[in-house]
């Protein structure tokens, strides 16, 4: 049989219509963008090529691909039809990457085992690792494809996910597309060498620079990354040379940055043409067969969009489906002591060894958290000596690849428990948290998930100063997506955190450093089978005059705050709410019914924290039950400081406390 390059007739006839296939699709959404019946399109024409010569050493449905937005041909490659691209262009309810939730081109495919890839490139090359290292450690032979232009290899993200692919050996295959331009950023004002030398220093990683409009050039570079992967000797980086054919998307114009001459010269290295050329030069392919596949093409895709015009939007009352799960949660269950007091950091080691005795799929990693250490307030002493250090492990020093690679985890059917040494350092993984985590199950429109723990000690009360004192509750309820946890004594903190491990949406789980120790923070423990369910206040103490809601630290310093008042035993009501995501209303709903009177008591700061939303909720839902304003008790607007008299006068202390309820109760 005749082969070109090593490919059959057959077989390049194939690549060539799928080539075509995604340049038509293209020039055909640009029509359709132009009707006004879609808003936004970002193209793959010009890396048809490099895209096809990937798809061909992947194994859809069984290897992992995390894709960004210029990846249409690919996706095609893969299996995709251009029926399925349509809808998600003209934003359909069918639409398989999103369900009309995601701009066009965000690709996502379950059953392709495309993962859901939202905008902000550069957040996929972790999840990729966290994917591929779930592989290998599956030990199947399955390999990972993530790709990106040239201008996010800027991005941090990127050169943490080669660090910590290349140092698990981690079957990956990342594919830079460099087309030059990062919207109208020429490569030369980016990077400081080319892409190809930036990442020479990494062990284990094989490098390829190829001419990425030549199909045949670049698909032997990706066979070998392909086979290297398979056989488990680790990631590759291709750097494909190729031309974009198109502005960046359909909101730029790159008349006003390059130059007509470079424009043309570009049109020459359009890879259908070179294709083309490469098989009727070598009287392998005639021009009529290429004109015969172009043609059907052509009438493929406007047949394809008149039939997907004609498709169901999805409907208004959909919008807010898919936020969380639908799974209810477990219900409480008796606690059952099985021992004498136990502190909260115990309370909470012995919570992670019982999940993971339980789940063999569970997993723990973080900065720190291994043995002999087992984090630096030993919250997970004795786990990497129990269930080994490919179940437990010390992650780099960087928060934004423990949480993305627990991303790409969880979409691979795993539970990862990740711990960020301290809530100060979290803002490295917001990008991650706030766009990828929290999302997407929404994004996706329920298709794909990532139901992790993120575990992450709070607070003040310890002179830490700026950098270990901070509370963070404030940001994370502003999340829609993500479930919080905030215990304040041993019982709850192993009831909640046992629940968070076996919930279908990610939960971040907060510790009050201060707390870990604490005497009056221990409670007898519950056993194994105890589960606390999330949006389930505690009633500390009853009384019928005043409502106290906190949660955390505040919890005791609330209660002394009512012993040092001298006050009756009936006179003021503490709830502890346990979860910030869910609230319990109802809780509070019944205790305003008796007292009419309501202060909320949290370490964060005052303006824009968590108590102002409850205080609005308060107020929109439960005006008539009140009784006179609802006040609050808080930190000032300040960072914390590091001597002891001045944080004293930043964070909530019982007197301030003390004198609130004394205040309200004289209203």
């Amino acid at each position: 049989m005749a082969r070109l390059k090593g490919f059959t007739k057959k077989q390049i006839k194939d690549i060539y219509e799928k080539m075509s296939l995604s340049r038509k699709l293209d020039d055909k959404m640009l029509i359709l963008l132009k009707q006004g019946k879609s808003f936004f399109h970002i193209g793959a024409s010009g890396h048809e090529a490099a895209q096809l010569a990937a798809s061909e050493v992947m194994k859809p449905g069984q290897d992992w691909s995390f894709p960004y937005y210029r990846d249409g041909a690919y996706c095609i490659g893969l299996g995709m039809t251009a029926r399925e691209q349509l809808l998600s262009f003209l934003a359909k309810a069918d639409d398989p990457n999103s369900g009309g939730r995601q701009m066009p081109q965000h690709y996502g495919h379950q059953k392709l085992r495309i993962v859901s890839q939202s905008s902000p490139t550069g957040t996929q090359f972790l999840q990729a690792v966290g994917c591929g290292m779930i592989c290998k450690m599956e030990k199947t032979k399955n390999i990972v494809y993530v790709s990106a232009g040239e201008g996010t290899t800027s991005q941090g993200d990127f050169h943490e996910a080669l660090n910590w692919a290349s140092n698990a050996k981690a079957p990956v295959i990342f594919h830079i597309q460099d087309n030059e331009y990062a919207i109208s950023t020429h490569r030369s004002e980016q990077t400081a060498s080319s892409i190809y030398n930036m990442t020479s220093g990494y062990v284990n990683l094989s490098r390829y620079d190829v001419n990425g409009v030549d199909f045949f050039e670049t698909y032997l570079a990706f066979q070998e990354a392909a086979q290297r992967a398979r056989r488990g000797k680790g990631p590759s980086v291709i750097v494909s040379r190729v031309v974009r054919l198109l502005p960046h998307s359909s909101s730029d114009d790159q008349r006003k940055y390059r130059k007509k001459t470079a424009l043309a010269e570009d049109i020459k290295k359009d890879p259908l043409s070179i294709l083309e050329s490469k098989c009727i030069n070598e009287n392998f392919i005639n021009f009529d067969d290429f004109e015969k596949i172009r043609n059907r093409v052509n009438k493929q895709v406007d047949s394809d969009a008149e039939w997907a015009e004609s498709q169901e939007y999805p409907s208004a009352n959909t919008a807010l489906d898919y936020i969380y799960s639908s799974t209810e949660f477990l219900e409480e269950s008796y606690p059952n002591p099985i021992s004498e007091k136990i502190v909260i950091v115990d309370a909470i080691n012995h919570a992670l060894h019982e999940e993971m005795e339980l789940n063999n799929k569970m997993i723990i990693y973080g900065q720190d958290i291994a043995d002999p250490k087992g984090g630096v307030f030993t919250a997970t002493k004795g786990l990497s000596e129990k269930f080994g250090v490919k179940r437990v492990f010390n992650s780099p020093l960087a928060e934004s690849s423990i949480i993305g690679t627990a991303v790409g985890m969880s979409v691979a059917g795993w539970k990862p428990v990740v711990e960020i040494q301290f809530g100060d350092y979290i803002w490295t993984a917001m990008m991650q948290i706030r766009n990828e985590v929290a999302t997407i199950r929404y994004r996706s429109n329920n298709t794909w998930a990532c139901p992790m723990v993120i575990r992450v000690p709070v607070g003040g009360y310890i002179h830490g100063a700026l950098c270990h004192s901070q509370s963070i509750d404030g940001y994370f309820m502003h999340l829609p997506g993500i479930y919080i946890a905030y215990p304040s004594c041993a019982s709850d903190a192993k009831g909640l955190l046992k629940m968070a491990c076996r919930m279908n949406d990610p939960v971040l789980f907060m510790e009050h450093k201060g707390l870990y120790r604490q005497g009056y923070a221990s409670t007898q423990e519950p056993g194994d089978d105890y589960l606390l369910p999330f949006g389930k206040g505690r009633l500390v103490s009853e009384g019928e005059d005043i409502t106290v809601i906190t949660w955390g630290a505040m919890v005791q310093k609330c209660i002394e705050a009512v012993q040092c008042l001298d006050l009756g035993n009936d006179q003021v009501e503490i709830i502890d709410l346990r979860t910030l995501n869910p609230l319990d209303m109802d809780i509070i709903e019944k205790s305003l019914s008796k007292t009419g009177k309501v202060i909320i008591v949290y370490e964060d700061n005052l303006t824009n924290g968590p108590g102002a939303e409850i205080a609005a909720k308060i107020s929109d839902d439960f005006f008539e039950l009140l009784d006179g304003p609802v006040s609050r008790v808080a930190a000032k607007d300040s960072p914390v400081p590091f001597n002891w008299f001045l944080e004293e006068k930043i964070l909530p202390q019982t007197e301030d406390i003390a004198e609130s309820i004394k205040e309200l109760m004289e209203y």
